[in-house]
């Protein structure tokens, strides 16, 4: 056994030792007490859509969200996440994926009812533009080349 060491030059070192000086004490317990702990569980939300939830929980929480519901290959995807456990990295790079494909399948949806997104508004261009400059007319930069190669490219396939 190794002998105690004094630590009483260090200004407020022990001050937690004397009970009297913890405002907490005669609350803190081991185990903690339980008398007067009580919670009753609310009515079960009802869902019309169709809602996942881990494969830890026998049933579901007592509230959750219903606004976006699964659909199309992103909801194929969330689907077949969920059979994995939580502390299964393929639960979660599946719902990382499955949130990208949603992402373009939100921009699809956009085209087909006719509205045309403005995607530089949207992912916060105005912003960059203002407190990153320098970086934000780079990147429109290498855009900008990137896209016009690509159109090089193709009007010189299209020529032969």
């Amino acid at each position: 056994m190794q002998p105690q060491k004094d630590y009483s030059h260090i200004q407020g070192w022990g001050a937690d030792l004397d009970h009297a000086n913890r405002p907490a004490y005669p609350k803190e317990r081991t185990p903690p007490r339980l008398e007067g702990v009580h919670w009753d569980q609310p009515v079960p939300q009802h869902s019309s859509v169709e809602v996942f939830h881990s494969t830890e929980r026998a049933d579901m929480t007592p509230v959750y969200g219903t606004t976006v519901p699964p659909s199309g290959l992103s909801g194929r995807l969330r689907r077949y996440a969920f059979r994995y456990s939580e502390n299964d990295i393929r639960h979660w790079l599946l719902l990382l994926f499955a949130d990208r494909i949603n992402m373009f399948e939100g921009v699809g949806a956009d085209l087909r009812h006719g509205k045309v997104p403005n995607v530089f508004a949207e992912m916060g261009g105005r912003a960059a533009f203002k407190y990153n400059r320098k970086a934000t007319v780079r990147k429109m930069v290498v855009l900008s080349a990137v896209a016009g190669l690509g159109v090089y490219w193709l009007m010189r396939r299209r020529r032969r």
